[in-house]
């Protein structure tokens, strides 16, 4: 089992892991992780976590759900099985006891009684695992106290300094005082003691704001290393805002340095502070005491990036000089940023090692993901960020990254193509107002040229120039920096082996995506041998040469391989029974594609709608209805709309994953193409008086189509709600109008928390 030791700096930089397991309370609410993506009723995730290659792993022995009626009637049961587990997979605990968290609901941050209480439970989680060397007694105090006393966002809601000072205290006075109720059992045991490390930048008239936040955000550890007496920078502050001068030299007096200081870094973690406020979107305006500004990270205001966490180690080291470990390494965005981010991250820990400083580890965050930290976890609204495995598929199903950490911990550099793009927080087109010159901020990640990120990449093929899919995916990937070509059907003809080769070899691809086809239902029905050469011949030529070659291959199908009868959604593993010519096009394509490469990915979808095409049914219902006309729409055919930039949004996502077999992809809600148009009409704010519901079959289709071809998954729901993507869609179509750029591609859920907040936090990537 491996533990942090003394040799630790002879080791090679070490991957950890991290289970989100945040347990806060709103009112009188608990929000808990742990629930929510389901490792509570999963023993075997710990076999899933040692797959990774881990040795160590932050996991929570949490005081709220051991013993939330006190220790008399803690109940030990899941902690004793899940850490047996983890013994036996060779994978040793960082203990944490309470992560955002406030105690059970006898107690709070700011009752001095929280520090006794959580050192008793300390006490007695030591008693029974002995064997436990690494604690966090307390995740992130500095941040929680933020959060629960300044910010009011978590119980017990405090919006003031006092709060957030009398909240910070209480943490420290418990961490010390959990230590040495641990050390009583165990003389050995370590602390490592996590906070968000971050640095505020700003313009000169905000430059006492930035001094005094770059000054906080050291406070947990200075307090804990007894660096805080009367000479402190901020002794001031805290003793003008309640904090008892014998309380602060009890801490003093009664050190509990960290064994390892635990950094944990965000995109959001480096803030950039000015004061025209006018400059940047609303959300990111407030003031600082009572100076309006704008607060808002620096990727996205700043002309040149920072440089990220490397010189933040350093400062953290300088001032400290004790051990450093990066505790939590995530970010939300699409899977290939996420990639980059921990290659970026890695590479700093790696350089940050080779400048002297003593730097254990690099800790892969969320393992399962994290739900609805794009609201600060102060509701329940299902957004859902996945991690190396995705907890939305029956069983949490890898991704890259979990790919990507078998590689970091066998100490192989990573190999996927994507990483040679640069991650959304370098790129041109990131920011969200006017650039921010900042000439004297340095541009390098490494100084010694080992970063692979920004090299020349391999691309993705994209089959289809012509249509809708297709453009779409070039647009898409151009703004996910991923390299791709898009050919037609001159370039790459694929149902032409030797066109098809000519291609591989020319353009080398790591992926293929096959959005070209005969898409004309109708006319299919008497243009047989055209349709069978396009859906069935092409895509068997492609997966031919994309086993061949090594390269995946996504391919789409449809709904119409169901005959409908069935009246319920249809799940990827029914069997299919076409009733017209397109669909038996299609499911033949899935055979043989399936058949010639078992890697490949076959997408099933329906009904597509979206922002750049003027031709597809929603669009043109409301452009009927808006301008008074009737629209005809059939009432007894039920589909599953799906809107083109989710679609290729997760496509993407599941290329990266190298993903394969079938796979149904929509914005999941069955209804007619009549309900659609109505429902289209009400988000839109327009009359559907005009809106004329009648039977398919007056609609006078030449090819018979199912009754019902909904369809429904077994495999994972990755993309948003009908309503939510209609709702996006409407706002792409109103800028498409006024002329604006369309780059509503994949669904925002920022709030405009963070600038009340200056949280420093996680904020989608979008």
């Amino acid at each position: 089992m491996q533990t942090i030791d003394s040799d630790a700096t002879r080791q090679p930089l070490a991957l950890w892991g991290g289970l989100e397991c945040t347990v806060n309370r709103v009112g009188d609410n608990y929000f808990s992780q742990i629930e929510r993506n389901g490792h509570h009723e999963r023993a075997d995730d710990v076999a899933r976590f040692a797959s990774l290659g881990i040795g160590t792993i932050r996991y929570p022995l949490l005081w709220e759900r051991v013993a939330p009626d006190g220790l008399a009637r803690a109940d030990w049961r899941w902690p004793d099985q899940r850490l047996q587990a983890l013994r036996e997979a060779g994978i040793g605990p960082i203990a944490g006891l309470v992560h955002h968290g406030s105690g059970p609901r006898t107690t709070c941050l700011t009752d001095p009684g929280f520090a006794n209480g959580l050192a008793g439970y300390a006490g007695a989680v030591a008693a029974r695992y002995p064997w436990i060397d690494d604690y966090t007694p307390v995740n992130e105090p500095l941040t929680t106290a933020r959060f629960s006393g300044l910010y009011g966002l978590w119980y017990p809601h405090g919006r003031d300094d006092r709060s957030f000072v009398q909240a910070l205290l209480i943490q420290c006075r418990a961490t010390v005082l959990a230590m040495r109720a641990i050390r009583r059992v165990n003389p050995h045991a370590r602390l490592v003691q996590t906070d968000d490390l971050g640095k505020t930048y700003s313009t000169p008239a905000m430059a006492r704001c930035a001094s005094f936040y770059n000054e906080r955000r050291w406070l947990a550890w200075d307090l804990l290393c007894g660096k805080v007496d009367r000479g402190h920078a901020l002794w001031d502050y805290l003793t003008g805002h309640g904090a008892a001068p014998a309380g602060l030299l009890w801490l003093r007096d009664n050190p509990c340095p960290p064994d390892i200081i635990g950094v944990n870094y965000y995109v959001t973690s480096e803030r950039w502070l000015d004061h025209r406020a006018e400059r940047y979107p609303a959300n990111f305006r407030g003031d600082a005491n009572g100076v309006p500004c704008a607060d808002i990270e620096t990727a996205r205001a700043l002309a040149t990036p920072t440089p990220g966490i490397g010189p933040l180690l350093q400062e953290a080291w300088d001032r400290y000089g004790i051990a450093l470990a990066v505790t939590e390494a995530h970010i939300d965005a699409n899977r290939e940023d996420q990639l980059r981010w921990l290659l970026e991250v890695w590479e700093a820990g790696q350089q940050a090692r080779r400048n002297g400083i003593d730097l254990r580890a690099v800790t892969v965050w969320a393992l399962l993901g994290s739900f609805d930290w794009n609201c600060l976890v102060t509701a329940c609204r299902g957004y859902y960020e996945p991690g190396p495995f995705d907890v939305r598929a029956p069983l949490p199903r890898p991704t890259a990254l979990a790919a990507m950490m078998r590689e970091l911990a066998a100490g192989r550099a990573p190999t996927h193509p994507v990483l040679r793009g640069q991650g959304w927080w370098r790129r041109a087109g990131r920011c969200l107002c006017p650039p921010v010159a900042t000439p004297e901020a340095p541009t390098s990640i490494t100084a010694d040229g080992h970063s692979l990120v920004g090299t020349a990449s391999a691309p993705i093929l994209i089959a289809g120039a012509t249509g809708t899919l297709g453009r779409a995916f070039a647009r898409i990937c151009a703004r996910r920096n991923l390299a791709y070509r898009l050919l037609s059907r001159q370039q790459m003809d694929i149902a032409d082996p030797a066109s098809v080769e000519q291609a591989m070899q020319r353009h080398q691809p790591w992926a293929v995506i096959n959005a070209s086809g005969y898409v004309r239902v109708d006319e299919a029905e008497n243009d047989v041998e055209r349709c069978f050469r396009d859906n069935v011949a092409g895509p068997a030529v492609l997966a031919a040469a994309c086993a061949r070659h090594g390269v995946h291959l996504t391919t789409f199908s449809s709904d119409l391989v169901f005959d409908g009868r069935r009246g319920s959604p249809y799940m990827e593993s029914d069997n299919v029974t076409p009733i017209n010519i397109y669909g038996k096009s299609k499911a033949a394509a899935e055979r043989a594609v399936l058949k010639r490469q078992p890697a490949a990915l076959v997408v099933r979808t329906s009904s597509f709608f979206g922002p750049w095409d003027s031709h597809n049914f929603v669009t043109q219902a409301l452009a009927s209805l808006e301008s008074g006309e009737p629209f005809a729409a059939a009432s007894d055919i039920t589909v599953t709309p799906t809107y083109v930039p989710d679609l290729v949004n997760a496509c993407l996502d599941l290329a990266i994953d190298k993903e394969s077999g079938v796979w149904h992809l929509t914005n999941g809600d069955p209804l007619t193409w009549a309900e659609l148009a109505g429902r289209a009409a009400h988000q839109a704010g327009v009359d559907a008086s005009r809106l004329e519901a009648q039977p398919g079959a007056a609609c006078r289709y030449l090819a018979p189509r199912p009754a019902y071809s909904a369809l429904h998954t077994e495999r994972g729901m990755l993309m948003p709600g009908l309503d939510d993507a209609l709702q996006r869609f409407l706002h792409a179509r109103g800028e498409q109008a006024r002329g604006d750029t369309i780059e509503l591609a994949q669904p925002i859920h920022c709030t405009d928390t963070r600038q009340q907040a200056n949280t420093g936090r996680r904020q989608q990537a979008s």
